[in-house]
Parts: structure tokens; sequence; C-alpha cells
């Protein structure tokens, strides 16, 4: 055999081992076992800039309250100690002058409270910024929501710069008023899916607040009862974590898994059947 002729049969011999090697059966190249998970944080289950879309249905902060923790809003799908039902959001009033606010908590477990966000008001003329501040822990640094209005384009605006006693929520764990109900939440899809394009504020890289008033909760950290993922956690929050779990850690980790190497099946041909491209 003229030897040029054999070289180019040997090649095209070893090209066909070659491939079939490396090709699985079937011509998928993309047999890949990839086992991807992500994190559903606590902060997930509180749409900021839907919160601010509130203010334009309530009459005061117990409507306000009534709203956050109306299932039908769909506002509210916090689960901080995940017991398979949403958390009550209890609304204290601060503020002086020209600068109300709100502060929103939750109670994970009995003697634990968490505040979750505040919501500011600032009046200039007959303009309010209204400026939706999620808490470090739960949400990360410098995350807010705000917008500006007219003080006539809602009836919580009006109510709110006229002389009234400030609101502090009279409930708590395990007391809850009449028209409240505990549901359970929705999965994190879900949630985004009905929330999106629902809010009326948008993302802000600082504060629009000129006065700024403290929050009577601000550093106001649970220290047991969140098992829901955090962002910025405290020591002793990730104490509690460590001892107990979240169910998502239970059931297979955080984050996103490595994927595994891809598996070659071959069947027939050439080369070994049932073998691991890259196996340990």
């Amino acid at each position: 055999m003229n030897e040029k002729i054999f070289k180019t049969l040997a090649v095209i011999f070893f090209g066909l081992v070659a491939i079939s090697f490396f090709w699985p059966a079937g011509g998928n190249r993309n047999n890949y076992n990839v086992n991807v998970q992500t994190v559903s944080y606590a902060a997930d289950g509180l749409d900021l800039s839907a919160v601010g879309k509130l203010l334009e249905k309530a009459k005061n902060a117990a409507d306000l309250e009534r709203l956050l923790n109306d299932p039908k809003t769909g506002v509210n799908n916090l689960d901080l100690n995940e017991d398979g039902k949403v958390d009550y959001i209890k609304v204290t009033e601060f503020g002086s002058g020209n600068t109300r606010g709100f502060s929103l908590t939750v109670e994970p477990e009995k003697g634990e409270v968490q505040e979750v966000a505040t919501i500011e008001i600032e009046k200039e003329g007959d303009k309010a910024k209204v400026e939706v501040r999620g808490n470090e822990q739960l949400y990360g640094p410098q995350h807010i929501y705000h917008n500006t209005f007219g003080l006539t384009d809602m009836l919580f605006m009006y109510w709110l710069f006229r002389p009234h006693p400030f609101y502090v929520s009279p409930w708590g764990y395990g007391h809850y008023p009449s028209y409240y109900r505990p549901y359970a939440p929705v999965s994190s899809t879900a949630y985004r899916n009905r929330t999106r394009g629902k809010g009326n504020l948008k993302r802000a890289s600082k504060s629009s607040i000129k006065n700024r008033v403290r929050s009577p909760n601000a550093g106001r950290v649970a220290t047991r009862g969140i098992k829901a993922p955090l962002k910025n956690p405290t020591a002793s929050q990730k104490s509690f974590q460590r001892r107990n779990p979240s169910k998502q850690m239970r059931s297979g980790g955080f984050g996103r898994s490595r994927p595994s190497r891809p598996t070659v099946r071959r069947s027939g041909g050439f080369g070994r059947s049932g073998s691991r491209f890259g196996g340990k």
C-alpha cells in the first residue's frame, strides 16, 4: 500500500477513535449534570418599591399596617423564622417638623425584634420626598428607594402632616388584630412576578432626605429566631444560624453548587462504554 495512503487512513482511524471517546451517544455534546441552587434571601420577601406604593392606598399609619399584612396586596412575603407563615409587620411612627417616618419591624421569636425597613417622608413646599430604606442586616448597606410626590397626590400625606398622636402598633408576637389571619409565603419567583413593575419608587445610591430623623427601632436586631439567609448578618445572627440552619442549607447548601463534570455515555463503536470523561 502506498505509504501516503496508509498514513491518511491511520489519521482517519485514530480521528474516529477520538470522536467516539469524547462524543456521547446520540450526539449530545452538552450532556452536563448541572445542579444549580440559588439563595432566597430574607430581603427577597419584601419589595421596598411596592411598600411605597401602599402609601397611595393607606389612610393613616394603622391602615398602612393593615395593608402590609393583607395577603390581597401581595407586598409582604417575609418569613424570617421559616415557620411556613408570613411574618406580621408592625408599624411605629416617628419624626419631627417636616420629616416623618415609620419603622417596620418583625418579631421572629417572642421577645425578639428586628427592624426590616424604614419609610421617611420629608415635606418641601407642596412636595413630599418619600424614601424607603432596607435594614442593613437584611438588604445590605445603602439599599434605598425614593421618589417625590405632590402633597395632594395622596390622602396619606394630608393625614401625616396635620396634628395627630403618633401611631405605635399595639400588636406583637402571637397577638394580632381580629382581621388578620396568618398565611403561607409563596416562592421567591412567584413573589417577584406579582410585584414586578407595581412599585412607585426608584432605586437610589444615597439618601435624598435632608433632615433625617432616627428611627426609635434603629439598632433593634433579633439575635435569635431568624433562619432565613441575611445579606449582612451580625456576629450573633451568624452564630444563631450556624446552630439553626436555614431550610435551604439543610436541603443542599447556599448558592450555586459546582457543576459536575460532563458525563460521557458510549455504547458500541470504539472505546470503553460507561467511562467518565475527566473522572477521578
